[in-house]
């Protein structure tokens, strides 16, 4: 009897498997939706977006610039910019916020090593000593009055 179940539940288990094997092989050959894919890929402008609080820089514009679009609010109020430096040299950052002024600053910059500096105003400039990923910490300044929330541009030059 234990023999039966056993050959049982081995069969079902098998079964099932062969209808996932089935499904994606059928997905895999079928070549016209992918390429569709590709193209509407090809068609989004490539952009620097704030995913919940961190803004990955990836894309440079035609200025050889990094420039994302941001915000705080009362759930986000500190944004990490996260960039990867391949050049020593001086890194220039700027933070425009949508009002004009606002109290918005740069907090810290966090380098590969762990180590840290900060805090900077909305203007940033930092000799860069070593090569990897930086993190940039946007947010208001605890030294001052009424927290800033709305939306920002931050621009870096490298």
């Amino acid at each position: 009897m234990k023999n039966f179940l056993m050959l049982l539940l081995s069969a079902f288990f098998f079964s099932c498997q062969q209808k996932e094997n089935k499904e994606t092989s059928i997905a895999v050959s079928d070549s016209i939706p992918i390429e569709k894919t590709k193209e509407k890929n090809k068609q989004v402008k490539e952009e620097n977006k704030q995913i919940g609080d961190t803004i990955f820089m990836v894309y440079k514009n035609e200025k050889n610039l990094y420039i994302a679009e941001g915000s705080l609010d009362s759930v986000h109020s500190k944004v990490y910019i996260k960039f990867k430096n391949e050049n020593l040299g001086e890194l220039k950052a700027q933070i425009l916020p949508a009002g004009g002024k606002g109290n918005i600053r740069f907090n810290q910059i966090i380098f590969p090593d762990k180590a840290a500096d900060g805090p900077f105003g909305m203007d940033l400039k930092i000799d860069l000593k070593q090569k990897g990923d930086h993190v940039l910490i946007i947010g208001h300044s605890l030294m001052a009055d009424e927290p800033y929330f709305g939306k920002f541009r931050v621009q870096l030059e490298n």
